[in-house]
């Protein structure tokens, strides 16, 4: 086992005074390319990779879900037919919501002991959410001796995160945790919900994946990434379309008197963005690693310029990782603090990670962790 499955093992075993029945893992996602077009209809392109979550669990025959987490202090303990929508917040409003949108799809959930830790960072864009949900999803669809597929446990946890943790989410971070597969990007129609893995071989042409956490958390509580949604629908409504999806850069030129500079802005990235996943899916086809990165830097201008949700440290990573040869870099999530991710000359990893923190120092921006990432397979039982 890895350490984080023996914590794991051993932390339930300290809590729940017996062992679990299995280990269960779901990873973390970075969208390569595709930001804020998930709520417009449009395309995605995330890959799984190698951080996630574990959960431990056994059945209990009280009908009582216990939770623990090794990252959080608080428990959870409810009655398995007492879970609704809007009676708990803080992490436990996962697992919680998991197990009630599974009751709601007729999946009988036992009552349960559930423990969970993960590798990812917390509030930086990486999708830890969609991993705890989809880790414990598994756990308890196994429990219960039902049987769903990867796609549809997916769109439970969607809705967990929806309905009962309140987080207004697209399907986007749950199918990339549960359809990933090792050495691919999943590319997403989110209309459609297609899916189609796409292979992303960096270390065959000599590149790496770098992500750079600013520790700089996310806050989307503060309605920026609702007034951004609500700009999107007004927008669509004025170009006569269902969605931005629909629309085409021209479309949005012709319209801009009647949009004004913010709508413009904000259509101009969510119908260029959808574009870019298209290049960059031909881009990963062909192996044409240089317009790829061309790619990457254009989205995060994009994201700066017209949607407005980067953030000074996203800038600052962007830059010093271009800087120290970076083929291309861009904010991956939702914006406003999180991560970056720059494709990167292997040789050269040790000298970007190097000018990220220096940089970082320079504008007091405090610590960066700089890590490696690796499209890796999605959810499953370890043991």
């Amino acid at each position: 086992m890895t350490p984080l499955e023996e914590r794991v093992a051993s932390g339930f075993a300290e809590r729940a005074r017996r062992e679990p029945e299995g280990l269960w893992w779901a990873p973390g996602r970075v969208n390569l390319i595709g930001e804020h077009t998930d709520y417009n209809d449009g395309y995605v392109f995330p890959f799984a990779i190698d951080r996630g979550t574990v959960a431990a669990a056994a059945r209990r025959d009280d009908g009582r879900l216990r939770l623990w987490s090794l990252d959080a202090d608080a428990v959870g303990d409810v009655g398995v037919r007492e879970l609704a929508p809007g009676r708990v917040e803080g992490w436990t409003a996962y697992p919680q919501g998991i197990a009630w949108a599974l009751r709601e799809a007729e999946v009988a959930v036992p009552g349960a002991d559930v423990l969970v830790a993960t590798s990812l960072p917390q509030g930086s864009g990486l999708s830890s959410s969609a991993a705890l949900l989809c880790a414990v999803g598994l756990a308890l669809v196994e429990l219960a001796d039902a049987t769903l597929t990867a796609r549809e446990l997916a769109l439970l946890a969607q809705r967990a995160e929806t309905e009962v943790a309140g987080v207004p989410t697209g399907a986007m971070d749950q199918l990339a945790s549960m359809l990933g597969r090792d050495g691919h990007a999943i590319f997403l129609d989110t209309r459609t919900l297609e899916t189609e893995p796409v292979r992303l071989a960096v270390r065959d042409a000599g590149l790496v994946l770098l992500v750079v956490d600013t520790c700089v958390p996310r806050r989307l509580a503060d309605g920026a990434y609702a007034e951004r949604r609500a700009q999107c629908e007004e927008a669509a409504r004025i170009l006569g379309v269902d969605a931005l999806r629909d629309a085409t850069p021209e479309g949005v030129v012709s319209a801009e008197a009647e949009l004004g500079d913010v709508l413009t802005r904000r259509a101009r990235h969510v119908v260029t963005e959808d574009v870019r996943v298209l290049e960059a899916v031909d881009a990963l086809r062909e192996r044409e690693w240089t317009r790829l990165g061309a790619l990457l830097a254009a989205s995060h201008a994009s994201l700066r310029d017209d949607y407005e949700v980067s953030a000074r440290a996203l800038d600052v990573a962007v830059d010093a990782c271009t800087d120290a040869g970076a083929l291309g870099a861009r904010m991956t999530g939702a914006g406003f603090g999180g991560c970056a991710l720059a494709l990167v000359p292997a040789p050269t990893t040790d000298a970007v990670a190097a000018a990220v923190a220096d940089a970082f120092a320079r504008e007091r921006l405090g610590t960066p962790e700089v890590f490696e990432v690796a499209p890796a397979a999605g959810a499953r039982r370890l043991r």
